[in-house]
């Protein structure tokens, strides 16, 4: 028992060393339902991998955010033709990225060309908000896959200035009720209602 004990500190010490941010960050969530705990106990387990952020494996780590206007109570929706769904922004981390909020970040000013977008309620000690393991169709270039996804909100002072980055991925500003209307997807759904409470209660 006593050896099973120090392998399991020296994985932990291991998986710290490869994949610091990431394993902090993952370190601080605190699941608030059943599903999110088991997806947030895979996803640890995830980051002690050699390359929790390589496409080449099945699952793997992906970075998102909801970009709110606070002033407006507004939330930009991304269209993602390969789920066909409105979905939040963000995507794979880049070869020696490891924090996942600066993938977010990264994510959110290329797909939006917003270049003020800010961790928010609370930029001294942003959090995730939302851990989720989502499958991922195959297409001609990957076979089907899963995403470790780590969702943020993010925040803009210049809603009027998002533009999309290609014609097939349009955006819309939407009022929280009407983007849960739109969207498809029960885990984006969860993730606006934790957006929703956030909005009225940080106003």
């Amino acid at each position: 028992m006593q050896i099973r004990k120090v392998l399991q500190l020296l994985v932990a010490k291991w998986a710290m060393d490869r994949s610091p941010a990431l394993v902090h960050a993952l370190g601080l969530v605190r699941a608030r339902t059943h599903d999110e705990a088991a997806d947030l106990q895979e996803l640890r387990r995830v980051a002690a991998d050699v390359e929790p952020w390589s496409r080449a494996t099945p699952l793997h780590v992906t970075a998102s955010a909801v970009i709110v206007h606070p002033p407006s109570r507004r939330v930009l929706l991304r269209w993602h033709a390969r789920q066909q769904a409105w979905m939040q922004v963000g995507g794979h981390g880049n070869r020696g990225e490891d924090d996942p909020l600066e993938v977010a970040l990264r994510e959110a000013r290329e797909e939006t060309g917003l270049d003020d977008v800010r961790p928010w309620p609370d930029s001294r000690g942003p959090e995730i908000l939302h851990v989720v393991v989502v499958p991922v169709p195959a297409n001609d270039e990957e076979p089907a896959h899963r995403h470790g996804d780590l969702r943020y909100v993010l925040a803009t002072d210049k809603p009027d200035r998002a533009e999309p980055e290609n014609d097939g991925s349009p955006l819309r500003w939407l009022e929280v009720s009407k983007a849960m209307e739109l969207t498809t997807e029960p885990n984006v759904l969860e993730t606006l209602h934790r957006v929703e409470h956030l909005l009225w209660t940080s106003a």
